[in-house]
């Protein structure tokens, strides 16, 4: 479910193309308000950032708009790297509208609880953190509930980055505790709603089998990719621990 199998870029974005419509918005509007500081992108921060005390004036479209917003390279950079590990398996299964309902509804969850329970009235926050915990939150409800949808091995995956996520989010400075939470909760709650009538993960769903002259594909490598393929599944938890480390590491600074 966690390494991808897709030749290309192209062929990424044609599988998952909502996953990889967010990490475009999340790194254009990085690029545009804190690389090159455009006017524009200035405006759109002060116009979308999460504001505890103009949520409650009224600005209520706060609570979707933060979301798409990071505070520097590396919270957008983590958040992108976390939503295409962790996003396409959810994008194929539920299907793109499903996937943006739970998305951003799990999103929503963590961002209204941080407006109603924290206690500070100027408090400013922005990120996907809370939408992609709830990713976390339906592939827990799977990994409890709905078994038949997620192999063990990528249950333990998830149980484990979840168990990291959840020590980082106590353990750094500037996180936003509330939104984690309460977006893994939103994600667990709306898993029985969007999970139904899904069939589970495959790699191979996606994959265009036949040329467009509907002529089959013969791949003469094949053998040595499934080879290569079937390393990267064995070491698929080191690897992912590897980055999300390294990430966690770098953003401290």
């Amino acid at each position: 479910m966690f390494i991808r199998n897709e030749r290309s870029l192209k062929e990424f974005i044609q599988s998952y193309p909502i996953v990889s419509g967010l990490v475009i918005i999340h790194l254009f509007l990085w690029l545009i308000i804190n690389f090159l500081r455009l006017p524009i992108g200035i405006d759109l921060y002060q116009w979308g950032v999460g504001h505890n005390f103009l949520t409650h004036t009224g600005d209520y479209w706060r609570l979707l708009t933060s979301i798409f917003l990071h505070g520097d390279l590396m919270h957008a950079l983590f958040n992108s790297f976390a939503l295409v590990l962790f996003g396409p398996a959810l994008e194929q299964m539920l299907g793109k509208v499903k996937f943006i309902i739970a998305y951003f509804a799990a999103g929503l969850a963590g961002n209204i609880a941080t407006y109603a329970f924290d206690p500070t009235a100027y408090y400013v926050h922005l990120g996907a953190s809370g939408a992609i915990f709830g990713l976390f939150g339906i592939y827990v409800f799977m990994v409890g509930i709905r078994k038949h949808l997620i192999d063990q091995a990528n249950s333990q995956i998830v149980m484990t980055i979840l168990i990291i996520g959840l020590v980082m989010t106590f353990l750094r400075s500037n996180i936003n505790v509330t939104a984690h939470i309460f977006g893994f909760f939103g994600g667990f709650i709306i898993g029985p709603f969007v999970l139904n009538n899904v069939r589970p993960y495959s790699p191979w769903r996606n994959r265009r089998r036949y040329r467009d002259d509907d002529s089959i594909q013969f791949d003469p490598n094949r053998w040595k990719k499934r080879r290569i393929s079937s390393k990267l599944k064995k070491n698929v938890f080191w690897i992912i621990l590897g980055i999300l480390v390294v990430l966690g590491l770098l953003s401290r600074f």
